[in-house]
């Protein structure tokens, strides 16, 4: 090839500019855009809209592709940052191999909830902290969304739990595993302890629930962008097919002395039921526009998932400015929720500054990118000191650049619960 082809093939400087019409200019703007815009109508609309917002969620391609950047680390990091003691790089490795079966099976073996924990556990605390890659530069393994895909797929299987086939029969059993055992309360922890009792042989086991439904802070704490009901269901159906009983009709009809009257043992796994007022607080509910977390995020469960009596209830009705004590992820969960259900701006006040943050990482992160696409969106305020309320159920007291707007309708109130 000659020098002149050669210089024919570099780019030549232009003598004059390239100059292209706004209104072409726009219209390819719209047409390559890949994110929508803020205030796009095509996107859905914010209010009620209780869609999955997990950034960790993964599709089969990629969970491949996570489980391929697996290290398999021999001693690693991961299972002993795990408070289950999952065997994360067995079920990684099944993953990887397409066999989702027995992914799931590793999980459920050693986690009962699995699933609700592939979803909600704070992963950045734990296993993920933990993982060997977390410095790289495409960052640690996505163990949490790994799990969640493993026994999602196995949840529509609908594979049912089955007793240890190593157990005898039940009649050969020693008498004492034919124990009367009673669980108060069916959250979390009460369907963790009936699986594993009636694992290890035990046939004789009842949990009670006042409630009208199952789950307990899985079902009625958990937004359903975070936890849908029909996970919580999936996970009860497992823990019934090892025999556990559930019994709604006696939740409020004995004492702990009763209950160890009737039966050999009791298990409580009641959890904190009423929330911690101070004494500002006092004396305060929905009527003055005041909630708390134990009130506010039920009435918000009850009314958006499906199989928890949605068709017969109702949203709170927000609007205008609401205020939420505290940044927790128990906080944020409220922030959240009170956009959908109308409020058109959420100020999260929070008495220290962001390192202080109780919440998890991912959901801070994913929180603040939640609401850099909300209309109004929701404001981190930071170093906020209150002293009384007046009349008007304003906040009265130190708060760094909170300004309302004028003609603010009265302040809906939510608090995290203190511990």
């Amino acid at each position: 090839m000659s020098t002149e082809s050669i210089l024919a093939l570099n780019p030549r400087i232009r003598q004059t500019a390239r100059v292209a019409p706004s209104a072409d200019t726009k219209r390819n703007k719209q047409h390559w855009k890949r994110n929508g815009d803020k205030k796009c109508s095509s996107c859905k609309p914010l209010d009620n809209n209780f869609d999955d917002i997990k950034h960790t969620t993964l599709s089969e391609r990629g969970a491949l592709r996570e489980a391929a950047r697996c290290l398999k680390c021999a001693d690693a990091p991961c299972q002993k940052s795990c408070p289950t003691q999952l065997d994360i790089k067995a079920f990684i490795s099944s993953i990887a191999t397409k066999n989702y079966y027995g992914a799931a099976k590793a999980i459920l073996s050693d986690n009962p909830l699995g699933l609700t924990c592939g979803m909600v556990c704070p992963t950045s605390d734990l296993c993920v902290g933990g993982c060997n890659l977390y410095a790289s530069e495409e960052g640690p393994i996505n163990i949490g969304g790994l799990q969640q895909f493993a026994t999602d797929v196995f949840k529509q299987m609908r594979v049912p739990q089955i007793r240890p086939i190593n157990l005898p029969p039940p009649h050969e059993l020693p008498a004492s595993y034919g124990a009367k055992i009673a669980l108060v309360g069916c959250g979390p922890a009460s369907m963790s302890c009936a699986t594993f009792l009636a694992r290890l042989g035990y046939s004789d086991i009842v949990i009670f629930e006042k409630q009208a439904f199952f789950g307990g802070l899985s079902s009625a704490e958990i937004p359903q962008y975070r936890l849908p009901f029909d996970v919580v269901s999936f996970e009860l159906d497992l823990v019934k097919d090892l025999g556990v009983e559930f019994n709604k009709a006696l939740g409020r009809d004995f004492t702990l002395a009763s209950l160890k009257e009737e039966y050999d043992a009791v298990f409580l796994g009641i959890g904190l039921p009423d929330p911690k007022l101070i004494p500002i607080f006092e004396g305060l509910d929905s009527s003055h526009g005041f909630y708390t977390s134990k009130t506010f995020l039920p009435l918000v469960s009850k009314a958006s998932k499906p199989g928890m009596c949605r068709c017969k209830q109702t949203l709170p009705s927000l609007y205008g400015s609401v205020i939420v004590l505290g940044a927790g992820d128990t906080a944020f969960d409220c922030a959240t929720s009170a956009l959908r259900c109308g409020a058109r701006r959420v100020f999260v006040v929070f008495r220290k500054g962001f390192t202080n943050i109780r919440a998890v990482p991912e959901e801070v992160s994913k929180r603040k990118l939640f609401f850099r696409h909300t209309e109004g969106g929701c404001e981190v305020l930071l170093r906020g000191k209150f002293s009384h309320l007046n009349e008007k159920m304003a906040i009265c007291g130190t708060v760094p650049s909170f300004t309302p707007e004028r003609g603010t309708p009265e302040a809906c109130l939510l608090t995290p619960t203190a511990t």
